[in-house]
């Protein structure tokens, strides 16, 4: 299956770079200027850069490293091309929240994975991931001996689920499912399974088991 990481941010930047470094070939697209083409032509010919347009034609995964509002847009403005396309979320809908802190830009119950999901056009399937950990932990993270860091999934489609569990040991970590989509939310910002919540930490499998 082919990979396509939209946005180079903080996120999409080191998802990518794990993937090259797990040996993954993979597309990539940013709305800057040069971020894309910068980006392949440092990857060692395993990045390819492609406007974003193309890169959802060709990929079969695409990953959605942008905001949740731009994920939205997104969304729509790709849509017929989206059916049997398996869309990958991260996103962490948050803001500061003018105390020095940050807050969600979503009802406290509401879970972004759910709101996207709500969005997709028939046939596309969801897959939440890579978002339960800061860009820094997901590079210091990666690859840890002899047992790898987790990362988390939630996903309604085990066929989709299991090819992103394949991208995430590839990026060097391990993947662990906690369920459905409807299960979103602990692995987002504030949730029991994210770094910047109730779990506060990187966790290896063994101690991801006593968690799930």
């Amino acid at each position: 299956m082919k990979t396509a990481i939209i946005g180079l941010g903080n996120i999409g930047k080191q998802v990518a770079l794990n993937l090259v470094a797990g040996g993954q070939q993979v597309i990539v697209a940013d709305h800057g200027p040069t971020n894309a083409q910068d980006f392949a032509r440092a990857s060692g010919g395993k990045a390819r850069a492609l406007a974003t347009a193309d890169a959802v034609a060709e990929a079969d995964i695409i990953v959605l490293a942008i905001s949740f509002d731009a994920i939205k847009e997104f969304l729509s403005e790709y849509r017929r091309k989206l059916p049997a396309k398996i869309i990958v979320d991260p996103s962490n809908p948050i803001a500061p929240d003018g105390k020095g802190g940050f807050k969600k830009t979503i009802s406290q119950d509401q879970s972004s994975g759910q709101l996207i999901a709500a969005l997709l056009p028939p046939g596309a399937r969801l897959v939440k991931a890579f978002g339960t950990l800061v860009a820094g932990s997901l590079k210091s993270g990666a690859r840890r001996t002899p047992e790898p860091n987790v990362l988390f999934y939630a996903s309604d489609d085990r066929d989709a689920g299991n090819a992103v569990a394949e991208l995430i040991k590839a990026s060097g970590f391990a993947p662990v499912r906690i369920g459905g989509i409807d299960q979103s939310i602990r692995i987002e910002v504030f949730g029991d399974l994210h770094e910047f919540g109730k779990l506060g930490k990187l966790v290896t499998a063994k101690e991801a088991a006593a968690l799930v």
